[in-house]
């Protein structure tokens, strides 16, 4: 899997019937993008020509997402949080590392890379409440693999495969990832403490995963883009031996392929 993230480079926009303006990471906290002029965001594209125009209300948000030993970055979705909470996402970024996506304008947007159960803010900017603005921001990307995502508050009746209504806002975490980063496969584990006979908790943390991975498809993701097994007590991650432990133990994890 690819995975995130910290820095950020140069930047540029441009707003109609102005000059073009270029945005910089400023020396403060946050990694803020400040825009000024310059005059190389209006015709920003990627591996084919770009469709999407801004308005009155909204800006043309143009993103180039490259490692800095590997060059342009595919695959890639990004996530702009308002003030108010509301998302918006690019779709996944194409072989020249390009996405793009329009956002209401006089907002502050954090940035962040679409990650599975985790969300690390890249940058933020401040698009001002001018009309037909192009902003074009090139983010630094460093490919990691990230541990498995425990998905902690996930329950289930006793010694059952029956997943628990208060679970279902922990899945949807998963129904939310892959709903915009289409190409993404992800496996879905069950895991078990020590108690009992391993050969049953095995047979129990693949149904419990198996219910997960039924949640997930049943809000429309494709079955062919998700494995459910179960490893029983095979990868503790908690000695066995207090209480507190073994609850740690018994969880599922989710870990894109």
């Amino acid at each position: 899997m690819r995975h995130l993230v910290t820095l950020t480079l140069a930047t540029m926009a441009l707003a109609a019937g102005a000059a073009a303006r270029a945005a910089q990471p400023a020396a403060r906290e946050g990694n803020d993008f400040v825009l000024h002029d310059s005059d190389a965001a209006k015709d920003a594209h990627g591996a084919k020509a770009s469709k999407l125009e801004p308005t009155k209300t909204d800006a043309a948000m143009r993103f180039i997402v490259i490692d800095k030993d590997k060059g342009p970055v595919k695959g890639v979705v990004i996530s702009l949080a308002a003030p108010s909470g509301t998302k918006y996402y690019t779709d996944e970024t194409d072989a020249e590392g390009y996405a793009e996506v329009l956002v209401p304008v006089g907002q502050k947007y954090e940035l962040s890379y679409l990650s599975l159960g985790r969300r690390n803010i890249a940058a933020t900017v401040s698009v001002t409440d001018e009309p037909k603005q192009n902003v074009k921001l090139t983010l630094r990307y460093k490919r990691e693999m990230p541990p498995p995502f425990v998905m902690s508050g996930i329950t289930f009746d006793t010694g059952k495969a029956t997943i628990r209504s208060e679970s279902e806002p922990r899945l949807d975490v998963v129904v939310d990832f892959m709903t915009h980063k289409r190409s993404a496969r992800v496996e879905i584990s069950g895991h078990t403490d020590n108690a009992g006979n391993p050969r049953a908790n095995k047979a129990l943390s693949e149904k419990r995963a198996q219910a997960c991975r039924d949640y997930i498809i049943s809000k429309g993701i494709d079955r062919s883009r998700l494995k459910a097994v179960g490893y029983g007590d095979e990868h503790p991650i908690a000695p066995n031996d207090t209480d507190d432990g073994r609850q740690k133990n018994r969880r599922i994890e989710a870990k894109e392929l």
